[in-house]
């Protein structure tokens, strides 16, 4: 039997009685997948509008790379990167669009522009994150990470990673409800890759439904992550069937959300997986 979820994110309430699909767009020249395809207005735009095409049901806009080993982007560079693309993607989108930050004041300027969620990998911990998200209607996304992307992946730690994952979402939840947040605007992400090896990621997926019992819709992102590589070999444009797999066994799981860069290829993947899970 399915958990079923009601989402409320800004102008849209989300039935997450199937798997949703999270299209990515890119607005960095140096994400590890697509760094730079997308880095124009203009490109990123058409990029979005395509992914809403192909069966996106959210669109996550991003514009500072969190790949292991990435440096930190300015608060003016990561505004100019996203700004306009959020404000010319709300004009149209027929979608929820989502912001990938952890600053406050990039989380400010996008609701304020239009969008629906925040998506971030410091689950509003930065000063400021938490009044910002609960004075508005968004939805949040709140994530896991060991350390900062910049050395998060130098020597990951963990006595269980399962328990200490689920405590950390477990205590931001409480956090951000306690500060005004309604509990149906929340969904939880267990970070896979921010932090972690290979066996810590694995024992995530294998565990995913401990994860699920905490509560809320659960976010998977591993689109073209070095977990698949190391296990399917391939660099990041060779990943789309692990990702497949991946996307397919987390939704078996009880993940509510799949944040991926291959979006046709996953609405038709999760299309069977809908059609024969229990409701």
């Amino acid at each position: 039997m399915q958990t079923q979820y009601l989402f409320n994110c800004g102008k849209y309430q989300l039935n997450l009685n199937r798997p949703h699909v999270m299209g990515i767009v890119n607005v960095t020249p140096d994400s590890f997948s697509d760094g730079g395809k997308y880095s124009s207005t203009d490109l990123a735009v058409e990029h979005g509008l395509a992914l809403i095409a192909e069966g996106a049901d959210i669109l996550d806009i991003g514009g500072e790379s969190t790949r292991p080993g990435a440096p930190p982007v300015s608060l003016d560079e990561e505004l100019r990167r996203v700004m306009p693309v959020i404000e010319a993607l709300a004009a149209v989108s027929t979608v929820p669009l989502s912001i990938d930050t952890y600053k406050p004041e990039v989380m400010r300027s996008a609701i304020a522009a239009g969008v629906d969620i925040v998506n971030d990998v410091r689950a509003l911990q930065e000063d400021g994150a938490v009044e910002i998200v609960a004075n508005s209607d968004v939805g949040v996304c709140l994530m896991h990470m060991q350390g900062m992307p910049l050395t998060m992946q130098l020597a990951p730690s963990y006595q269980d990673v399962v328990s200490e994952v689920v405590q950390f979402l477990t205590d931001r939840m409480y956090v951000v409800t306690s500060a005004g947040i309604a509990i149906d605007r929340i969904v939880l992400d267990p970070g896979f890759g921010f932090g972690k090896t290979t066996a810590h990621n694995i024992a995530l997926i294998q565990h995913l439904t401990e994860i699920d019992a905490i509560g809320r819709p659960l976010l998977v992102g591993l689109s073209r992550k070095s977990i698949l590589g190391k296990i399917a070999g391939g660099d990041e444009q060779q990943r789309l069937h692990a990702g497949l797999a991946a996307s397919v066994i987390s939704a078996m799981k009880g993940a509510k959300i799949v944040r991926v860069h291959d979006v046709k290829a996953t609405v038709d993947a999760l299309k069977i997986v809908t059609a024969v899970m229990p409701i």
